[in-house]
């Protein structure tokens, strides 16, 4: 959602500011601003709605300061406007916020009748104008009375005009990070922003407060006792969150993928020996996740949002194949409300590429306090859910900045089936032989995207005939189906194209009165054991002069004249074909939106991270 940064140091603090700001456009953003303390001790704010490159014009050159706060606002209370936009001011405080202040109408209320009336339309300016109620010269005495009366969400960056150069931060639910360097201290929403400055950095615990100086960052608790932070270590480099010589974020993103999985997968092979015989197993000791985590379950619960939900259904088909347990998969913003069945015999599974996701940190936080197991499945080292869930994978795929999902969801995939073939494997339902030849085939992946992504020009023809259609249908069974859900949002996010995914068996239930020869349809046949039946599903489509796609296994024997175009993946298991044929379909995705010319990296109304509920 919203970018935060904040600088105190030695270097010119609006370069720094709008450095940061740049980086952090991949959240989503609709306005932009800055505040900073100038060479007079005066708080100067400049805001824009637009680009941060809008805002970068209207910064003064001649614009002095080493301390300041910078915000890129996505709009949630209130409309896109310059007086919407971040940062608001107050009497002595100026504030940047990232979060929903779920009481700020009450509060409001209570403050208009104190004499203070706010001019935006936002809940940030009302949490600025409560802390300025309650500040009388102690900073950290006014966020601290000012956080008990606050409900929501909330991290904020804070400017007391009394106090040149030092910030004030805290936050709740919604995250922060930071890094003390030789050219001064920084904060902000994301480590991306942080990067070319340190790759040493700690996350800001909830209900800590942070204050910020050149030299310095200090930490005390809500009563003013002293905290010293734990510092931790990013493994990528800043090239990591750059284009590299692509087009867009996401089409590197995309190539990046068989990396991506090489350091989710191969680190965690372990060599066992079993009568004399060598098998390689998946081992999640350097994780610390024991066997015992996945012994003596009677459910799982899988819950996400989006793209990670959709990792989590592919999950459940292997978890039900493999390990034999009953499976259900959530949608995290509706789990904690429906007064969900759990006990210490449930595995609660939470999976989110940021690990900062509101809803999903909501759902482990109720699986954890009703007493379940939890794992989460997160990319982000000290992110909320990492931090809080009994155990963590992660899957290491680097750092993503297309708002759509790539990389992160194949690891995500990666992740499920390590887990599912460790699990089946320590509850004896999958023998060491067994266990050790589906590892064997995982690996084997790995070049198979290398293959896909090589078939670039068959992605842009079949995209070309997508450019100009109003709705499409994905249409899949088993794996293919569940595939198809993450195939039909990634196209219907970047693209704008009305898209839904279906069941294949459930067209003459409904769907099939949609098809027509202005509607085309992705097919995915992938699955042997079901192919028979998805053929006669593609007839049905194309009986009604649907113009088809299709995905489908190179051996799969299905008639030319029921498609328009055919991808063939690579010859690979059918338990593995959803790696190859998600990539398929992300290309067409990516190719489809770049024709359109859309912004491919940073698609209207959409954040990367929802970090609010």
């Amino acid at each position: 959602m919203c970018g935060i940064i904040g600088f105190s140091g030695y270097e010119r603090a609006t370069d720094v500011l709008l450095s940061g700001l740049s980086a952090l456009e991949y959240r989503g953003y609709d306005s932009a601003g800055i505040s900073c303390f100038t060479k007079d001790a005066k708080i100067t704010t400049i805001k824009s709605v637009g680009k941060v490159s809008e805002l970068k014009a209207l910064v003064p050159g001649e614009l002095k300061s080493d301390c300041g706060i910078g915000h890129t606002r996505w709009a949630t209370h209130g409309g896109v406007s310059r007086t919407n936009a971040h940062p608001h001011s107050c009497g002595n405080v100026t504030l940047i916020h990232n979060g929903i202040i779920e009481n700020y109408l009450a509060l409001r209320d209570t403050l208009a009748a104190g004499g203070r009336t706010p001019v935006s339309d936002t809940d940030s300016e009302i949490a600025a104008m409560l802390i300025d109620s309650l500040y009388t010269g102690d900073a950290a005495a006014a966020l601290a009375a000012a956080v008990a009366h606050l409900e929501g969400a909330y991290a904020f960056c804070v400017l007391f005009s009394d106090q040149p150069g030092k910030i004030y931060c805290i936050r709740k639910g919604s995250p922060l990070v930071a890094c003390q360097t030789e050219m001064g201290s920084i904060i902000a929403s994301d480590m991306v922003a942080l990067l070319r400055y340190s790759k040493d950095y700690f996350v800001l615990e909830e209900n800590l407060i942070a204050c910020l100086t050149r030299d310095e960052i200090t930490l005390t608790t809500l009563d003013g006792t002293p905290v010293t932070p734990d510092y931790l270590t990013v493994t990528w480099d800043v090239s990591s969150a750059q284009k590299n010589g692509f087009k867009h974020y996401m089409e590197k993103e995309i190539h990046e993928q068989p990396d991506a999985l090489s350091r989710t997968i191969m680190p965690r092979l372990v060599r066992y020996s079993e009568n004399g015989t060598f098998y390689m197993l998946p081992d999640f000791t350097a994780d610390g996740i024991p066997d015992s985590v996945f012994l003596g379950l009677s459910r799982i619960i899988i819950t996400a949002c989006g793209t990670a939900m959709h990792a989590g259904m592919m999950g459940k088909l292997l978890f039900e194949e493999l390990l034999r347990i009953p499976v259900t998969v959530d949608i995290a913003s509706e789990f904690r409300y429906q007064n969900p069945i759990l006990d210490e015999n449930t595995l609660v599974i939470t999976v989110s590429q940021s690990g900062e996701t509101a809803d999903t940190l909501a759902a482990l936080r109720l699986a954890r306090k009703k007493g379940a197991r939890t794992l989460s499945i997160v990319n982000v080292k000290g992110s909320s859910i990492a931090r809080e869930s009994g155990h963590v994978f992660y899957t290491h795929a680097g750092p993503e900045i297309a708002v759509a999902s790539t990389k992160a969801y194949t690891a995500q995939l990666a992740a499920f089936y390590l887990i599912v073939f460790r699990a089946a494997y320590a509850a004896g339902q999958l023998s060491i032989a067994e266990c050790a030849k589906y590892t064997e085939q995982l690996a084997a992946i790995i070049p198979s995207i290398q293959q896909v992504l090589e078939q670039k020009d068959e992605f842009t023809k079949i995209s070309r005939h997508l450019t100009k259609a109003n709705d499409l249908f994905f249409i899949g069974r088993g794996m293919d189906y569940a595939l198809s859900c993450e195939g039909s949002i990634k196209l219907k996010e970047i693209s704008y194209i009305h898209s839904e995914a279906y069941a294949a068996g459930e067209l003459k239930h409904g769907t099939l009165s949609l098809i027509t020869s202005e509607v085309p349809v992705i097919a995915l046949a992938t699955q042997h054991d079901v192919l028979p039946k998805m053929v006669s599903n593609i007839k049905e489509v194309r009986a009604r002069g649907a113009f088809v796609i299709l995905v489908a296994a190179a051996d799969a024997m299905i008639e030319e004249e029921l498609y328009d175009f055919r991808i063939n993946l690579p010859q690979i298991s059918d338990r593995f074909a959803p790696f190859a044929a998600a990539v398929v379909l992300q290309m067409i995705a990516y190719n489809t939106s770049y024709l359109r010319g859309l912004d491919v990296d940073q698609p209207r109304h959409l954040a990367k991270s929802v970090t609010v509920e």
